[in-house]
């Protein structure tokens, strides 16, 4: 069985074009949905899931109608071809029932996988080119040196509480007790 999937991403949008192209191929039953790709909470994708038996094919006009990302596509084809159910793309030519079309998936598999290490790569030796340089990454403090040393000495006195202490610098009590963890502090008050 063809069951056909269509998704747009905001009401202003029309679903014709896909629901016509899916009909057109075949599908006996159709699902869509009006939500951004982003979101997870997809009940039409969800429901068209549910009605697929081992053997059936899920036709979409487009592959990004079922994920934004590589990895995403490839996890869900994955999931479909484990529950012995094909995938057909009408405008990409991809059919993963056939073996060209999950030949294809497994080139993608590998290209997505290579693309991944080398970012992870790049970040590293970015990142361990900065700190060569004396710069360290992440969000910049919202205390000075000056700040850390008032507060210390406002803490040293039993009677301030941590939270008279941060109103007074203008931060949160959790930045405060973030500052003096990260510093070897955070036992001293």
């Amino acid at each position: 069985m063809l069951i056909g999937y269509a998704r747009v991403s905001t009401i202003d949008q029309k679903l014709d074009l896909q629901v016509d192209a899916l009909r057109r191929s075949g599908c006996e039953k159709m699902f869509s949905d009006i939500v951004n790709g982003v979101r997870a909470n997809r009940d039409g994708l969800r429901e068209a899931l549910s009605h697929l038996r081992p053997g059936d094919t899920l036709v979409v006009w487009k592959l990004d109608r079922l994920g934004r990302t590589v990895r995403q596509l490839l996890d869900f084809v994955e999931d479909l071809s484990k529950a012995q159910i094909g995938l057909r793309s009408l405008t990409d030519g991809i059919d993963t029932s056939t073996p060209s079309g999950r030949f294809f998936f497994h080139v993608m598999a590998a290209l997505a996988e290579m693309e991944r290490d080398l970012l992870r790569e790049r970040t590293r030796a970015g990142l361990a080119a900065a700190r060569a340089r004396g710069r360290n990454g992440g969000r910049p403090s919202k205390l000075t040196g000056k700040q850390v040393a008032h507060a210390k000495r406002l803490l040293a006195d039993p009677a301030t509480t941590v939270g008279e202490v941060a109103a007074t610098l203008g931060v949160s009590r959790s930045t405060l007790y973030r500052t003096f963890k990260r510093s070897g502090e955070a036992a001293h008050i």
